[in-house]
């Protein structure tokens, strides 16, 4: 009998020793997490491609999100890339670009779709070089009507990057900041990184001590638009208040890195990218990338399935990368154990595995079987630059393995 994927994130989120409250909640997230949640994917794909160390010869897999750091691996040249997730629109948006970059004639285009993403001309671009040649089961995802009305395709003629869960939770983000009288366009035209910090200072850090957004940020329901089930939640927090983490997490975004080369603050604080010639975007949509692009579209596949089970499918010793974003801290030890006796069967000699999680420490040491464990070595020195260097700065670790 095959289980349908609102089943598998339905049993992947749901934790059955939590309580009834806690299910619920539970619940909900899943509910949500089957629409679009990620029109970008917030892991920094330059960091993930130092970390990986790809080769010619490199057979990748990861989680497909919005599918910007699948794309953008192509442009370290590994042999193959294989995009793997359970929901259903990131797999649509997924195959929209690789279509659209097979298809349009020119950068230009492409750039306007995907980049700008609100042009008015999307619409006939779609329609006459896109659809034509788009999987039957994306078609129809992306020509349906959404909730509002509205055909789905139509997010990119009025901003592709304010909906979805994600969009909106930044979206009503900065309502929550106009009604404090914070303009979070202002730290897009800081000069410098000392500029960007006493902005966050004197504007953005106060807000996190107001009452109400402290008693909101409690609430494990209030991070689902960051794509954060409860289980996460409570590795996210930890000991502390909500909030202290999320200011810190933001002080990191705003104040360690500068505007000019870091996009994850652009769509932060301008919900978009940056218009300019020299502007910072994900490898997949710069234009010296363009022509690689278009040569190696061909290496890569967006596919609609479970990730311990597509793992579970390869052949031994096939596998040379693995990106398991954040997935990790939704799993119980025997999911774990699942999923890494897996991959470690379908590892090569030399193989990483890179991964993220909302707490600062890796997770596997006193949960991973440990006869799995130690066959991995943990590239702790790695780990820790790559962290320090993230620039979408959400997340509190980023973890490197190699198979010893």
């Amino acid at each position: 009998m095959t289980v349908q994927p609102k089943q598998i994130i339905k049993d992947a989120v749901v934790r059955t020793d939590a309580s009834a409250k806690d299910k619920l909640l539970d619940k909900a997230f899943a509910l949500a997490f089957n629409g679009l949640v990620y029109a970008q994917i917030w892991e920094d794909p330059v960091v993930d491609m130092e970390g990986l160390a790809i080769e010619p010869d490199s057979r990748i897999m990861c989680i497909a999100s919005g599918s910007c750091n699948a794309l953008s691996y192509l442009t370290a040249n590994p042999a193959h890339v294989t995009a793997v997730d359970l929901n259903k629109a990131h797999v649509a948006l997924g195959q929209l670009k690789i279509t659209a970059i097979k298809h349009l004639p020119n950068y230009e285009r492409f750039q306007r779709f995907f980049g700008h993403a609100d042009h008015k001309e999307n619409k006939a671009v779609y329609k006459e070089m896109i659809a034509p040649h788009l999987d039957k089961a994306s078609r129809k995802y992306w020509e349906k009507r959404d909730i509002k009305g509205r055909r789905r395709i139509s997010y990119f003629t009025k901003g592709l990057y304010r909906k979805g869960l994600l969009g909106n939770f930044i979206g009503l983000a900065h309502l929550f900041a106009k009604l404090y009288k914070v303009d979070l366009n202002k730290l897009l035209e800081a000069q410098t990184i000392e500029e960007q910090r006493d902005l966050f200072e004197s504007e953005l850090a106060p807000i996190f001590d107001k009452k109400f957004v402290r008693w909101l940020t409690d609430q494990p329901a209030s991070l689902f638009g960051l794509g954060i089930p409860p289980a996460q939640y409570d590795e996210l927090a930890g000991d502390e208040r909500m909030a202290e983490v999320l200011k810190r997490r933001l002080e990191k975004l705003a104040c360690d890195f500068e505007i000019k080369d870091n996009y994850f603050a652009w769509q932060a604080f301008g919900r978009g990218y940056d218009r300019a010639e020299d502007a910072p975007l994900p490898p997949y949509l710069q234009r010296a990338n363009w022509d690689a692009m278009r040569e190696r579209i061909d290496r890569i596949d967006v596919v609609r399935s479970n990730m311990v089970d597509w793992i579970g499918d390869r052949n031994a010793a096939s596998m040379d990368r693995f990106v398991l974003l954040d997935a990790q801290d939704w799993m119980n030890d025997a999911q774990l154990d699942e999923l890494w006796g897996r991959i470690t069967r379908a590892a090569r000699p030399g193989a990483r595995v890179l991964f993220r999680t909302a707490a600062e420490p890796t997770m596997l040491p006193g949960r991973l079987d440990g006869g799995i464990l130690s066959k991995w070595r943990y590239l702790e020195e790695t780990s820790s630059d790559l962290t320090a260097r993230d620039r979408s700065s959400i997340y509190g670790g980023v973890h490197l393995y190699e198979l010893a």
